[in-house]
Formats: C-alpha cells, sequence, structure tokens
C-alpha cells in the first residue's frame, strides 16, 4: 500500500499551546513517511479543506517545525467555522471527501474542541459511506477545559497558570494601596459555561484571608445581595477584596450577566464583558474605589509563562494521534488519563469521538466551597500539577523568538469550487 497524505486542522479559539499539538503531529508523521507521506495543514482550519487552501508542512524545515513548540497562536490560522449536520448541507462533507480525496488525504486530524469532535466523527462516518474511508483523529483543545472523558485538556493548564500568577501579583499591588487607594479589584477570566479557568484563579491563595477573596463561577448562580455582602465583609476585615469572575457568571434563570444579545459562529451567545457590571455593582451599591481587567486574548496567548505540563501533553496529544491513527484506528480522540496523584503522573489512551462530541464537563460542584465563592482543597488538589513547571521560549532582544512559517501552498487538483 503506498503512502498518502495527513490534513490537519486547528479549530476554534486557540492556545499557548496547541502548535505544539501541531509539532507533535507533524514530527511523528515524518518519522512514518512509508505511511504518511505528507502532512497538509488547512489555511484557517476546516475552511482550508473545504476552500482547497491548504499549506505544505514539508516545505518547513525541522527546525522551523520544533519551533512550533514554543509559539502561540494558530500557525496555520483557525477558524469559528461549524460544519453543519449532514442532514442540512451534505455538500460541505462530500466537498471534504472530494479534496481528500483529489489530494490522496488518508488521515484527518482535527485540533479543536467539542463542535471539532463532532465534525471528526461525522467524516469519519461519511467517508466510509462515499468509498474513501479516512482515519480521522480528534485531537483535544480548549482552555476551557470542558471537554469529557479527558483528565484535562492541552491549552487549559497555562491559562491556568497565567490566572493563577496574575491574581497573585494584582492582589499583592492592591494590598499595598488599600488603605488609601483602591478597594475592589476585578479580574474577568473566559469560561462560558465551565467554571474551571475562574477555578484556577483560588490557587493564588493558600492561607485564609488570602486573594481571591471571591470567585463567581458559572455553575454557582449569582446572588447579587449575598455577593455585596461577602465584598462588603472582606474590605473590612482585609481592606481589600479581589475577585476573579468568568466571563459566563449567570442569574439563577440562566441569564449572563453580560449577555450582549448577539450570538458568535457557533450560535453561542456574544458576551460583552462581565467584569465592568460587576464593578458596577460595587460601584453604585457599597461606593468603593474599583478597578478591573480583563484577561480576554492575553490568558490564552502568554506563551511565555506556559506550564511545562501542558506543553508536554499538548505535544504528546498530537503525536499520540498519528500513532492512533496508523494503528487504524479512527473516529477516537486521544486523552489524557490521571495515573497517580503523589506524584503526578499520566498517560494517553484513546476514546470514541462518540463520548465526546458536543457534551461538556462542567466545574464539579466539590470542587466549589459550600459558600459558592472558592475552592475546595479536592479543587486545588486537581488543579495543581497542571500548572507546574516552566517552558520558557528562547529570548532574543528581550523578546520571545516565535516562529514565523513560510506557509507555501498547495496546488489545487479537485476539478469543483466551494464558496463557504
Amino acid at each position: 500500500m503506498s503512502a498518502m497524505n495527513a490534513f490537519y486542522a486547528q479549530s476554534g479559539g486557540v492556545t499557548a499551546v496547541i502548535n505544539a499539538s501541531a509539532c507533535g503531529v507533524i514530527e511523528t508523521a515524518r518519522k512514518h513517511r512509508n505511511r504518511i507521506a505528507n502532512v497538509y495543514a488547512g489555511r484557517n482550519g476546516i475552511i482550508g479543506a473545504l476552500t482547497e487552501d491548504m499549506i505544505d508542512t514539508n516545505r518547513e524545515s525541522a527546525r522551523t517545525i520544533a519551533a512550533l513548540r514554543h509559539t502561540p497562536g494558530g500557525a496555520f490560522g483557525s477558524a469559528r467555522f461549524k460544519l453543519k449536520s449532514i442532514e442540512e448541507n451534505r455538500a460541505e462533507y462530500e466537498r471534504l471527501i472530494d479534496v481528500f480525496r483529489a489530494h490522496d488525504i488518508g488521515y484527518f486530524f482535527y485540533n479543536g474542541g467539542n463542535d471539532s469532535m463532532d465534525t471528526a466523527q461525522k467524516v469519519s462516518q461519511i467517508s466510509k459511506n462515499m468509498g474513501f474511508p479516512v482515519a480521522c483523529i480528534g485531537i483535544p483543545k480548549t482552555v476551557d477545559n470542558d471537554l469529557p472523558v479527558t483528565d484535562n485538556c492541552p491549552g487549559f493548564g497555562s491559562v491556568a497558570k497565567y490566572v493563577a500568577v496574575s491574581t497573585q501579583e494584582a492582589a499583592l499591588d492592591v494590598a499595598s494601596m488599600s488603605k488609601t487607594s483602591t478597594k475592589v479589584f476585578i479580574l474577568e477570566v473566559m469560561g462560558r459555561h465551565a467554571g474551571w479557568i475562574a477555578a484556577a484563579g483560588g490557587l493564588a491563595g493558600s492561607e485564609p484571608g488570602d486573594a481571591p477573596h471571591i470567585i463567581l463561577f458559572p455553575e454557582i448562580p449569582f446572588r447579587k445581595a449575598a455577593f455585596l455582602k461577602r465584598v462588603r465583609e472582606c474590605v473590612r476585615k482585609y481592606d481589600y477584596c479581589v475577585i476573579v469572575v468568568s466571563e459566563g457568571a449567570q442569574y439563577a434563570n440562566g441569564r449572563f450577566l453580560a449577555e450582549a444579545g448577539t450570538r458568535d459562529a457557533f450560535g453561542h451567545a456574544q458576551l460583552g464583558g462581565v467584569a465592568p457590571v460587576v464593578a458596577t455593582m460595587v460601584r453604585d451599591n457599597l461606593g468603593l474605589k474599583y478597578h478591573y481587567a480583563v484577561a480576554d486574548y492575553l490568558q490564552r496567548s502568554a506563551r511565555h509563562i506556559a506550564s511545562a505540563t501542558d506543553v508536554k501533553q499538548a505535544y504528546a496529544v498530537g503525536k499520540a494521534a498519528v500513532t492512533m491513527a496508523l494503528e487504524g484506528k479512527s473516529g477516537v480522540m486521544p486523552v489524557i488519563k490521571r495515573i497517580s496523584q503523589t506524584p503526578y503522573r499520566w498517560k494517553i489512551v484513546s476514546a470514541p469521538l462518540t463520548r465526546i462530541a458536543n457534551k461538556e464537563k462542567m466545574l464539579p460542584r466539590r470542587y466549589i466551597s459550600t459558600d459558592g465563592f472558592s475552592i475546595t482543597p479536592a479543587c486545588r488538589r486537581y488543579l495543581a500539577p497542571l500548572i507546574r513547571g516552566e517552558d520558557y521560549p528562547p529570548y532574543i532582544n528581550g523578546l520571545p523568538n516565535y516562529v514565523t512559517l513560510k506557509s507555501v501552498s498547495v496546488k489545487k487538483r479537485s476539478n469543483t469550487k466551494f464558496v463557504v
């Protein structure tokens, strides 16, 4: 059997370590050229397959590919583009298979979150039905840490480290000025439905009275009166109050505190910024001086402070994806299994995409304190190993030396056209 090509695509919001997964895929594939002739990367994610706009990774040097491991962002371009169901738009899937067939692509590696795993599963099924079976492997990636089955998601550990460090440092700043200046500091972090990132802020403090004094989780209905009472108590007791709030904080009726009334490409509610909403409550009801910060893209792009554990795991799932495909597996995702807590040890196993696609893993209630405002020791034990270790990128003249690809396009071969 002659070697076939592979298609790799990045999907959704990128992370500080998604390129480490790409590095794992490409470097591993290059060790098996008798089975995988080349890896083509979709320019701007799955759109690159639909429009037949692919990057020839074979034109990149081994040194450049290795440098992906320490480069943030999505090196090949990502996209928030959700394929419709096969019943709604079969043409999209037929187009994918048409492009795969034209370029002898027998392997599909989709690096993304919940929706991406659904796409990989569907492509695995329809490719068989169309007589051109493609080995489809999902590669986990999401800063939200909300994919089921896997112990944790590559991308999360580095965001968790960034949020914990930022909370710790900002708290020291506020505490030093609280007597005559700012009393309340609010840090808004990502997490639409799951509070994993917000929980990571809790690692900043280890003793009673340490910041953060309040964490607002999506899983705990927001109660304004209880929140304001807690802020007032903290300021009276500690002279200041540090709050970490998830962008998905919501009222008991499910309405987000910061819902903007619009939708993104995946159909998710567009959130307008919860930190200023909370800050306004503090100002109008308590009259306290405040400052707030919105971590936004900074938290997911901060490769300079990435978790070494996260980098290793991101590379490992990329490497495992290729291994699983070469073993004949399809419709699966490499997942991280925690073997032991002390010492922290883990391994990679496979799980069917049917158990993962379109499912979300919320922060367990046992990880949230009884009053709903902080994390429990169990949560701390779960989170702590994920932020351990430093994996600094190389620096030149005081700045990280991140790589830029040649991004040479693959010559089009399909006889059909498709407009996204």
